[in-house]
């Protein structure tokens, strides 16, 4: 099948490239760079099935770039980490986080509407904002700031799930949208930004590890290849159109929990300084996946301490 991978230099987007290249499938990896990076993918640049494709998705769907039909879209081309010390935050791209999940979104539908394509929306855990609810269902709606300082990523998200059901709804486009909660591995930028990565990377370093507030809230962190395989699952299983499904890891962790798990797997005795808590920062996360166990047959299978010593073991060797 030829399968185009709307953010497929990116972390999850290069290690979704993988799966579908071993599965046989012709990749046409689509992303502007921002975020992504192209070393994510350049072990696949000498697969005559796959082909790079420098393109914003805001512009106009990529079809006058490949000139192909596609079987299968996989949508996830945004920024996302939320942290503003972070070149690759979505803060320091506000604007560009909230045209990719909209108009970016709307010309991506376009195209599996011409091709009739099955698509997959990428959205993500934010969109249920600081929940009053735990764990959180799809059912769901949220808690979230409209107008808050990370409105741009959650808000844009919520759009692009309301405009991919539009699809759904009124051409009958065979869409779904994943949820993707806390995901971490091998090929996270050094800068992203992201809780374990700076942990990680802080205890390398011999600097204290940063955790805002108390540590107290809490986050539920899912390997790649976990997240991978329900991407996977949710894209080609039977009866996955118009459904949404949250895909994480229903394990809980406070940060404080996790920075003392990283500095015993690290073998060290680095300190752990205490900062504010930034704003609209959410107390809680963690997915209900019974939706997901059930029609989809998935649930994570690598624990918190396996994946983090594959993800120590990649930070080490760069």
């Amino acid at each position: 099948m030829k399968i185009l991978v709307a953010g497929g230099a990116g972390f999850i987007g290069s290690h979704l490239c993988e799966r579908l290249l071993k599965e046989n499938h012709e990749i046409f990896c689509v992303d502007n760079l921002i975020t992504g990076n192209k070393k994510n993918i350049g072990p696949f640049l000498k697969s005559k099935k796959f082909y790079f494709v420098d393109w914003n998705v805001i512009k106009t769907p990529p079809k006058k770039i490949t000139h192909q039909r596609f079987g299968a879209i996989f949508h996830l081309a945004s920024p996302a980490s939320p942290n503003p010390e972070s070149p690759l935050s979505y803060l320091h791209y506000p604007a560009e986080t909230l045209f990719v999940n909209s108009l970016g979104t709307f010309n991506l539908l376009e195209l599996a509407n011409q091709d009739k394509a099955k698509f997959l929306f990428a959205s993500t855990s934010e969109i249920y904002g600081d929940p009053l609810v735990s764990p959180q269902p799809e059912t769901y709606w949220g808690n979230v700031n409209p107008s808050g300082i990370r409105s741009c990523y959650d808000e844009a998200k919520r759009f692009g799930e309301s405009m991919t059901m539009v699809f759904v709804r009124k051409f009958k486009v065979d869409a779904r949208i994943v949820r993707i909660f806390n995901t971490y591995g091998p090929r996270m930028d050094k800068n992203d930004g992201r809780v374990i990565v700076n942990f990680i990377n802080q205890v390398l370093e011999r600097k204290p590890l940063t955790v805002y507030g108390k540590g107290q809230q809490t986050r539920s962190f899912c390997y790649i290849d976990d997240t991978i395989q329900g991407l996977m699952a949710a894209m080609f299983k039977k009866k996955t159109e118009g459904e949404v499904f949250n895909i994480g890891n229903n394990k809980e962790f406070t940060i404080l929990q996790l920075a003392k798990l990283v500095i015993k797997l690290l073998g060290d005795k680095a300190k752990i300084v205490y900062k504010p808590l930034p704003q609209d920062d959410p107390t809680n996360r963690c997915p209900d996946i019974n939706k997901a166990k059930k029609i989809l047959n998935w649930k994570p299978e690598i624990s918190l301490k396996e994946g983090l010593l594959k993800t120590i073991e990649y930070f080490s060797e760069k």
